[in-house]
C-alpha cells in the first residue's frame, strides 16, 4: 500500500506534457495524506471476498461504512443494497461478463494475480469496505497518478513533461497494424498486476495507474469541476454515471494520461474496468 503523501496544491486534470493536451489550470485541489493500494484488486483478493460470502444483497455493507474520514456522507448507502446481486451464484455468473476478457474463474488457478474486471461500482465499493478501505475519490486518484504538484503526463513520467510510453511501461493499445496490443498481440487482454513495475510505477509506487484496467472512483461524474478549490472533495451529487480513470489495455496511449477522465453507469460491468482501494494514514 503506497503512502501517498499530500503536499502542495495541484490542478485537477491538468498536466505539463510537452504536447500541451491538458493545459487547464482552473481547478485547484488539495488532498490529505492517504494510502492508495499498490495494485489493482486481483482475482485472488476478490475470491477471498466471494468465499467470505460477501458481495450480495444479504451481505451488503452496513450503512455508512467505507466513508472517507473527512468527507461527510461518503459511505455505503443502504439504498444501494438492491444494486448488488441477490446471491453468490448469480454474482459469479455475472463476473464472467465477457467471454474474451473476463478474468474471474470459479476455481483458483493461473488468474489469481490478474486484475479483477467485470465488477460494478457497487461491488468495487463493497469489496473495499470489506478489505478495510474505501474507493478513492477522483481527486485522490488524480493526485496519485500525476505525482501531486509535479503534474506528470503519465504516472511514470520523469521528467514530468515526458510523453515516453511503450509496453515496458504499461499495457495498452499500441496501434501496431500487426500486433496492436501489448498483451496477447492481436486480441489484447489484462496483464498480471505489477508486470511493468518498477518502470511503469507512479511517484508513490502504484502500478497500473496507466493501462491494464480502467478504475472506479468514488465520485459521481459531472462534465465540469467546480471552480472553487477542492479540499478533500468528492462529487456526491447523484447523477447517471460514476467517474472512472486510468485507461485500459484496450485504449490507446493518450487515454492513459493521469488527466484523462471518463464515466460509466455504476451498474455497468465489462472486461475493461476494475478498481483499487484507498486507506487512511
Amino acid at each position: 500500500m503506497g503512502a501517498t503523501l499530500a503536499g502542495a496544491l495541484f490542478y485537477r486534470s491538468y498536466d505539463v506534457g510537452t504536447d500541451n493536451m491538458y493545459p487547464d489550470m482552473n481547478y485547484p485541489a488539495t488532498v490529505s495524506d492517504f494510502r492508495l493500494d499498490t495494485y489493482l484488486i486481483t482475482v485472488g483478493r476478490f475470491r477471498a471476498f466471494i468465499n467470505a460470502g460477501m458481495g450480495t444483497q444479504t451481505t451488503a455493507p452496513a450503512a455508512g461504512t467505507g466513508a472517507h474520514a473527512v468527507i461527510a456522507n461518503s459511505g455505503w448507502d443502504a439504498s444501494w443494497d438492491v444494486d448488488l446481486d441477490p446471491d453468490t451464484t448469480t454474482l459469479t455468473t455475472d463476473l464472467r461478463c465477457d467471454s474474451t476478457y473476463h478474468t474471474w474463474t470459479d476455481t483458483a488457478g493461473a488468474n489469481e494475480d490478474l486484475p479483477m474486471n467485470c465488477v460494478t461500482w457497487y461491488e468495487a465499493m463493497a469489496f473495499c469496505i470489506w478489505d478495510g478501505g474505501y474507493l478513492p475519490t477522483e481527486a485522490e486518484w488524480n493526485y496519485a497518478a500525476e505525482g501531486g504538484s509535479e503534474q506528470r503526463a503519465y504516472p511514470w513520467s520523469s521528467p514530468a513533461s515526458s510523453l515516453t510510453i511503450d509496453c515496458t511501461y504499461a499495457n495498452y493499445f499500441i496501434e501496431n497494424p500487426n500486433e496492436p496490443y501489448c498483451v496477447n498481440g492481436t486480441t489484447g487482454g489484462t496483464n498480471l498486476v505489477g508486470s511493468e513495475s518498477p518502470k511503469g510505477d507512479s511517484k508513490w509506487g502504484q502500478s497500473d495507474l496507466g493501462g491494464n484496467l480502467l478504475e472506479w472512483t468514488l465520485d459521481w461524474y459531472a462534465p465540469q469541476y467546480p471552480t472553487t478549490t477542492c479540499d478533500d472533495c468528492a462529487n456526491l451529487t447523484a447523477a447517471s454515471a460514476r467517474v472512472i480513470r486510468g485507461g485500459s489495455f484496450f485504449l490507446d496511449a493518450v487515454d492513459l494520461r493521469g488527466a484523462f477522465r471518463y464515466d460509466r453507469n455504476p451498474s455497468y460491468r465489462d472486461g475493461l474496468t476494475g478498481a483499487r482501494c484507498a486507506r487512511g494514514m
